[in-house]
C-alpha cells in the first residue's frame, strides 16, 4: 500500500507522546447502533454478520460518524468474534440475547482439534473491509484495527456466548489448567496473525480488547490474560508503510493491574471509568500512554453536565501529551447523537489549554518516531 500523507495524525502522536494542539477522540462502538444512518443500513444488511462480511457496507459504517462529529481516528466495523467464527465455531446473533456459537470448545480433545486461521484467505473480508476503508480515508485521519484478547475469546467459545458468572470456562481454568492454556496460546497465535493481515490490509494502530479480563483474580488475570496479550504484542508488526503502528490494550475493570499491563510492551493503556485518570497517570509514569475514560452514561445527561464531567476527566489527566480522549467503555445504543455532539465541542474548547506551549510537529515527523 502506498503511504498516503495523513492530515490528521493527532490520535498516533497522542500514542507516542508526543505533543499535540489539544487532546484526540475516538469512541469505542464508535459505528455503533445509537445513529440512525447505521441502523438503516444494517436493516439493509439483513444481519450484522452480513454488514461485517460486505467490505463496501462495514466501509460505509465506519465512516458514518466521521460525516457527524470530529474525529481524529476511524476504527474498522468489524467483531471480536470473527475469530472463533473463523474456526467453525458458527457464531450467529439471537435479538436480545447477543452472540452466540453452534459449537463450544470445553474438553483438550475440542481444543486440540481448533487450527489457527490463515487471516488472508479465512477472514479475507475483514481485510477488504480495512483496505477500502483506508482508500476511502485517503489520508483524512488514521485507522485502528483490533481484535478480542485470547481471554475474551475464549470466554465466548467455551460458554457458547455471553455469560455472567464463567461458569465453564473457570471450570476448565481450575480443572484443567493446561487446556486452558493450549486454547489461549492457539488464540493468541491467531490473534497476532489477525492483527498483522490488519496492518498490512492498512491499519494504522490496533487495539486488544479485553473485555473480560476483569472477572478474573490477580493471579489469573497475569497467568491467563496479560501473558497471552504480552505474547501478541511481542509478535505484532511495529513499523509498516514508513510509520510506527502502537499498540493500545484494554481490560475493562483491570485498573487494579496497571502497573503489570504498562510492562507488556504496548504503547497505550485503554482506562475504564471506574480508575481514576490522575491515579492511573501517576501509576504508569512515562512508560505508556493512557485513552480514557468517561462514562457513556454521562451522555444521557444535559449538555452542561456533559461538559462539566469532560473538563474533570481532562484536568484529572492533567497537562502534557500521552492522553487519548475516549469512553470508558462504549457508547450505549441509546445515546442521543446531539448529546455526542455537546460532548466534542466541550472536547474541543476545553481541551488546548491541557496543551498550550507545546508546539507540534508536521505529520511527516510522526514517521520516523521508533
Amino acid at each position: 500500500m502506498t503511504t498516503t500523507p495523513l492530515q490528521n495524525d493527532r490520535f498516533l502522536r497522542a500514542l507516542a507522546r508526543q505533543p499535540v494542539d489539544r487532546t484526540p477522540v475516538w469512541m469505542m462502538r464508535q459505528a455503533g447502533r445509537y445513529l440512525p444512518e447505521y441502523r438503516a443500513k444494517r436493516a439493509d444488511a439483513g444481519s450484522f454478520m452480513d454488514l461485517c462480511r460486505n467490505h463496501d457496507l462495514a466501509c460505509e459504517v465506519t465512516l458514518q460518524p466521521l460525516e457527524r462529529f470530529p474525529l481524529d481516528a476511524a476504527i474498522l466495523f468489524s467483531d471480536i468474534l470473527t475469530i472463533p467464527d473463523a474456526m467453525g465455531l458458527g457464531l450467529y446473533f439471537e435479538t436480545g440475547e447477543g452472540p452466540k456459537f453452534k459449537k463450544t470448545v470445553r474438553s483438550q480433545e475440542e481444543v486440540a482439534a481448533l487450527s489457527v486461521p490463515d487471516a488472508e484467505r479465512d477472514l479475507d473480508y475483514v481485510m477488504r473491509a480495512v483496505s477500502t476503508i483506508r482508500r476511502e480515508l485517503n489520508g483524512r485521519m488514521p485507522l485502528i484495527g483490533f481484535s478480542g484478547s485470547p481471554w475474551t475469546l475464549a470466554t465466548y467459545m467455551v460458554e457458547g456466548g455471553s455469560s455472567k458468572d464463567f461458569r465453564h470456562l473457570k471450570t476448565m481454568l481450575y480443572d484443567t489448567p493446561d487446556t486452558m492454556h493450549q486454547l489461549l496460546d492457539t488464540l493468541a497465535h491467531a490473534v497476532t496473525d489477525y492483527l498483522n493481515a490488519q496492518i498490512r490490509a492498512g491499519a494504522q494502530a490496533v487495539q486488544i480488547f479485553d473485555t473480560w479480563g476483569g472477572a478474573l483474580s490477580t493471579p489469573a488475570y497475569l497467568e491467563f490474560s496479560l501473558r497471552y496479550m504480552e505474547q501478541i504484542v511481542a509478535g505484532l508488526i511495529r513499523e509498516h508503510d514508513g510509520r510506527r503502528v502502537p499498540v493500545i490494550l484494554f481490560t475493562k475493570n483491570g485498573g487494579q493491574w496497571l502497573e503489570h499491563s504498562a510492562c507488556a510492551g504496548a504503547d497505550a493503556l485503554g482506562i475504564d471509568w471506574s480508575t481514576e485518570l490522575s491515579d492511573a497517570r501517576a501509576r504508569v509514569g512515562h512508560k505508556v500512554a493512557l485513552q480514557g475514560n468517561l462514562d457513556p452514561n454521562v451522555l444521557f445527561a444535559r449538555p452542561s453536565a456533559i461538559r462539566a464531567e469532560v473538563a474533570r476527566v481532562l484536568e484529572s489527566y492533567g497537562h502534557g501529551p500521552g492522553h487519548v480522549f475516549n469512553l470508558g467503555h462504549g457508547i450505549s445504543q441509546f445515546t442521543n447523537p446531539d448529546h455526542v455532539t455537546a460532548f466534542m465541542e466541550a472536547l474541543h474548547d476545553l481541551s488546548p489549554q491541557y496543551h498550550q506551549g507545546i508546539p507540534t510537529q508536521s505529520s511527516d515527523a510522526y514517521s520516523g518516531v521508533k
